[in-house]
């Protein structure tokens, strides 16, 4: 079973930008659609963005479109969430995940002070 494994969370202040990485254990993971999703506290798990395995077929939540930006590199079995104009409402752990599966990273911490 592929491992997920999340880093790049931190804090930083409003306006500011983080890129988070999640790297996949198994080279099967070129064929994966993935995605980012984060879970505020007392708040349930949230869809931010996704990415097809070729790169071409993206989507994102609309508290995010323009500001995040989802990427992969197949050739080194990671996918990317470049986060910009961050606000303290994305202060989050933020997940990646194999989209339709069970498969889940750790997490990492993202904190956006104001």
């Amino acid at each position: 079973q592929v491992q997920l494994v999340e880093s790049g969370g931190g804090l930083v202040q409003a306006g500011g930008s983080l890129r988070l990485s999640c790297a996949a254990s198994t080279r099967a993971f070129t064929r994966y659609t993935m995605g980012w999703f984060r879970q505020a506290p007392g708040k349930e798990r949230e869809f931010v963005a996704a990415i097809n395995w070729s790169g071409d077929n993206l989507s994102y939540a609309d508290s995010v479109k323009g500001r995040f930006t989802i990427s992969r590199d197949n050739a080194k079995n990671t996918v990317y969430l470049q986060m910009n104009s961050l606000k303290p409402e994305d202060t989050a752990v933020y997940y990646c995940n194999r989209i339709g599966t069970s498969t889940w990273g750790q997490g990492t911490q993202v904190t956006v002070s104001s």
